[in-house]
């Protein structure tokens, strides 16, 4: 008898771990929280992919003043193409917004959206003037709805162990923090849409649009910049109003300098690289992936020239290549980034909790590009905080003076011309 009240046990016990690993009943489609995109340009797919990617969402229409534009994204994920933004704002089964529009539209939309009390998911950058970003970060307060922002970036592996490592104290007193993003745009990235490279709708160039994501790490790492000197151009482009390469020095509150180079000129395109240095440790970070984490209560000190040329190499033999994602081809980018920050503003919306990046986190970084712009217009330092109501574009900028583009001679005519001399 005891054998068999014992098999009986384990069967039961085999019965409980089956039904443990099996997947849990589907949640009601009206349990999901329901999306809206509006923008069914570059970025739509990438949010697109994040919705329909979390078990309890479901992403119910896509909005687009062009129709063909929301009904190509509509139909691949299985949602309803829509034309009329207040139409779309209107609807009961939308819970959250994903705003996808050009730049300078984000708060314009948001601030819509969260009239209509919906909670908006914003690309980045939040907007292109402070001003602006106020106004969207106030609607969303006013009208008690979460405000998240696009900056993925911050929630890699390597970029989330650096901040740890900066916030518990490993790196030391920081003394120096750089970000450079040498990636590359052809004249057809900026001639496929009339609000490329503009002002009014991109809000800046290579800095704004590309390097946003490594100026938003840079600032997240080092803290508050005190003030930027800066230099910018546009050398290498045609029929765009902003810049193409940019350079700036900063001063940071706490005592540290660093600089920030950026530019769509890179041909083919690199990896984006932030650098960070400490009294106590270094880290360097290629597309999120730490390349370099010497910290000395982890490896000691070294010689009174640092490491050996023997130890340097075996470190970058070990470090391989990074992926330079996005780098040469903006649709290149990994989604995956969108997705973390898609759950967790559904988690936020289940548990009534603060996101993981609200508004005035991302203005941040949007207010260290605006120096940099301020900055190049008037060829002086500017101190931070910057002034809300100050946009670029409005004044001439004191740029780089642009090189004379010449045009290469064919290989055969040089070759000739080498010979005779």
């Amino acid at each position: 008898m005891a054998k068999k009240g014992k098999d009986k046990d384990r069967a039961k016990e085999k019965k409980e771990k089956k039904a443990a690993k099996q997947t849990p009943p589907a949640m009601p489609e009206h349990e999901k929280i329901g999306f809206g995109i509006v923008g069914g340009g570059v970025i739509g797919p990438f949010h697109a992919r994040a919705i329909t990617a979390q078990p309890d969402a479901r992403l119910i229409a896509v909005c687009d003043v062009v129709p063909g534009a929301a009904e190509k994204l509509a139909g691949e994920f299985g949602a309803q193409a829509m034309t009329n933004l207040d139409a779309m704002l209107a609807r009961d089964d939308i819970q959250v917004v994903s705003v996808c529009v050009p730049s300078g539209l984000h708060a314009e939309i948001g601030i819509k959206a969260a009239q209509a009390g919906k909670h908006v998911i914003c690309e980045k950058p939040i907007d292109i003037t402070l001003d602006a970003a106020d106004r969207l970060i106030a609607a969303c307060d006013a009208a008690g709805v979460k405000l998240q922002v696009i900056s993925q970036h911050r929630f890699g592996a390597g970029m989330q162990r650096l901040k740890q490592a900066i916030d518990n104290g490993a790196l030391g007193t920081l003394v120096m923090g750089n970000a450079s993003i040498f990636w590359y745009r052809a004249q057809a990235y900026y001639d496929s849409g009339g609000w490329r490279g503009t002002w009014a709708l991109d809000g800046g160039g290579c800095l704004m649009n590309q390097g946003v994501h490594y100026v938003d790490l840079l600032r997240w790492a080092m803290g508050p910049a005190a003030s930027v000197t800066a230099k910018m151009g546009t050398l290498a482009h045609e029929r765009i109003e902003v810049e193409d390469a940019a350079v700036a020095v900063i001063q940071f509150e706490n005592g540290a300098i660093g600089s920030l180079i950026g530019t769509t000129d890179a041909f083919p395109g690199y990896t984006c690289r932030l650098e960070i240095v400490g009294t106590e440790g270094s880290v360097i970070l290629e597309d999120g992936e730490i390349k370099a984490w010497n910290v000395k209560a982890e490896i000691g000190e070294v010689g009174a020239y640092g490491r050996s040329k023997e130890a340097k190499q075996a470190e970058a033999a070990a470090n391989g290549k990074s992926s330079g994602q996005g780098a040469a081809d903006p649709a290149a980018i990994s989604w995956g980034g969108h997705a973390y920050e898609v759950r967790d503003m559904i988690d936020a919306i289940r548990e009534d909790r603060a996101v993981a990046l609200p508004g005035p986190s991302a203005r941040n970084a949007l207010e260290l590009i605006l120096a940099v712009y301020r900055s190049a217009e008037t060829g002086r330092a500017v101190k931070m905080p910057m002034n809300p109501k100050w946009r670029p574009g409005i004044k001439k900028t004191t740029t780089l003076p642009t090189p004379a583009l010449k045009k290469s001679q064919p290989a055969r005519r040089v070759a000739a011309k080498a010979g005779a001399k």
